[in-house]
């Protein structure tokens, strides 16, 4: 990363999440297609999902189970924001007029390769828009 945001401690993007209506379809396309990388994947069947890197260690994530149904606004669920202070990036945004839609938790990703530790809130935008900060705890 060249720069750091002070305000939420972190750098930038981290991922943007899709749910995909043919899984395999968008793996490819993202993959073969666009140079993307898989860096972790986790679940089976319709509740799986998957990282790919970009290539500059900004993801793609992508969720199987999608539909068939029109997407007027596209398939983007949300964005993640880098953080390295979880908990101070949800008060921030709370600070700020966002709506908090899941407080600050632990997760470890059953990925592989895994698991993945991570801490992760969401909240909603002005907008309605997701945003999801994303603290990486692996060492």
């Amino acid at each position: 990363m060249t720069g750091k945001n002070t305000t939420i401690g972190g750098g930038g993007f981290h991922h943007v999440a899709i749910r995909a209506r043919d899984f395999d379809a968008t793996v490819r396309f993202y993959t073969e297609g666009l140079g993307f990388k898989e860096k972790i994947a986790w679940g089976e069947g319709q509740k799986r999902a998957i990282m790919l890197d970009a290539g500059d260690g900004n993801y793609m994530e992508v969720f199987a189970g999608g539909s068939d149904a029109p997407k007027p606004e596209g398939a983007i669920l949300h964005f993640a924001l880098r953080t390295d202070d979880c908990d101070a990036a949800i008060a921030r945004a709370r600070a700020a007029g966002a709506q908090v839609t899941m407080e600050p938790k632990d997760v470890d990703i059953p990925s592989t390769p895994g698991p993945t530790p991570v801490r992760i809130a969401f909240c909603k935008g002005p907008d309605g828009e997701i945003i999801e900060f994303f603290q990486n705890q692996a060492t």
